[in-house]
């Protein structure tokens, strides 16, 4: 599924659950959420587990920090996120990859979007 398909469903998704027309069947059964209290400004926050789920992540506020590059200071945008998972279903090292790769694919998002 393209990155744009995943964002239009989304979308739909959020749109049936805000009016209150989503289905029960489409709120059941999943192993995994993403919770974005980012958007709220929330700069840090441990996500809970879900139970029967396996693991959660916590997305937080896009800020812009600053780094030395070559000597100077140069601004650039950071966004934390935060992973809860349950150590009887996922160990730490898959995890911690998991985590590792989803952060070099966001870091390299308009590559993402090419696909």
């Amino acid at each position: 599924m393209s990155l744009k398909a995943i964002s239009e469903a989304v979308k739909e998704l959020a749109a049936q659950a805000q009016t209150g027309k989503i289905s029960p069947e489409l709120l059941s059964g999943a192993s995994f959420t993403v919770s974005n209290l980012g958007s709220f400004g929330i700069e840090s926050f441990t996500p809970v587990i879900n139970p029967p789920q396996t693991g959660i992540l916590g997305v937080n506020t896009v800020q812009t920090k600053i780094k030395v590059a070559d000597g100077e200071l140069v601004p650039y945008q950071s966004m934390g996120l935060s992973l809860t998972y349950d150590h009887r279903a996922v160990d730490g090292a898959p995890a911690a990859r998991f985590l590792q790769e989803l952060c070099r694919t966001l870091e390299n998002f308009t590559a993402l979007l090419a696909k």
